[in-house]
């Protein structure tokens, strides 16, 4: 019975081991400093513009695509001879410039711009080129495009460029401009509404170039495609000024050889 009471007897429980304190939550320690500047005097004057153009026009933008094909391939074509008569490459920015002159000469209201309650109308295209600085952005205009040649266009550009970057632009080479062009497409942009750039009453965006399923003649083709944008005054251009203004360029782009021919 002994032996029996001995194996109903409970077996000694264990005693749980006593549970771990919990640790305080690590604390990380980021950054939190900031810093103060001065504006620059440039960066003034541009956020001065900017916020003049915005809240003084009537700014609306209007978009529409180019087919590049028939440019890149003119430009491929070309380019060697371009660069081995004139010292300089075949850029897009000439053929957007051209293009845009010889529309803007058919269209005066785009190249007009408000002064108090008389609108002036230019017989002369003078393209202010957007150029990113380290300073900011400048845009000095080349003057009376419409006279001349894609040469003479490109080289006008590699020295306003260079002289930008300097910072050795004069007043002189700042003034004036009719109209502006933009490309955001350098630095990536697939599609922006560009500010206009007072007094004048229009501004072309270029984009970046992108491979994209387009419909030709029924079937699909990948095409070169590069979106564009007009934003425009519209105390002066009506809407389908400026629908017209963009189709006329891009059918001049997408027929490099009849605006060539000056057809």
């Amino acid at each position: 019975k002994a032996v029996e009471a001995k194996q109903a007897a409970p077996a000694p429980q264990t005693k749980p081991a006593p549970a771990e304190t919990p640790k305080p939550a690590t604390v990380e320690h980021f950054s939190r400093t900031a810093e103060r500047k001065k504006m620059s005097r440039m960066r003034r004057t541009i956020a001065k513009r900017l916020v003049s153009a915005k809240n003084e026009t009537a700014m609306l933008t209007t978009f529409n695509e180019v087919d590049m094909t028939e440019v890149m391939a003119l430009r491929k074509k070309y380019n060697e001879k371009f660069e081995a008569k004139y010292g300089i490459k075949l850029g897009f920015m000439s053929l957007f410039a051209k293009a845009c002159a010889k529309v803007l000469m058919q269209m005066p209201d785009v190249n007009a711009s408000i002064d108090g309650e008389d609108i002036i109308y230019h017989n002369y295209v003078d393209i202010s080129v957007a150029i990113s600085t380290p300073n900011g952005l400048v845009v000095p205009p080349i003057h009376n495009v419409e006279s001349l040649n894609f040469a003479e266009i490109e080289h006008k550009i590699k020295e306003l460029s260079g002289k930008a970057r300097n910072g050795t632009l004069t007043l002189e080479e700042m003034s004036g401009g009719t109209f502006t062009i933009t490309n955001g497409g350098i630095f990536g942009s697939l599609m922006s509404t560009p500010i206009l750039n007072e007094p004048q009453s229009a501004i072309l965006g270029m984009h970046a170039i992108k491979e994209r399923p387009i419909a030709v003649d029924g079937r699909i083709e990948i095409r070169p495609m590069m979106y564009l944008a007009l934003s425009y005054d519209h105390r002066v251009i009506d809407g389908s000024t400026s629908v017209t203004f963009l189709v006329k360029v891009k059918e001049l782009l997408e027929d490099p050889t009849a605006m060539l021919l000056d057809l």
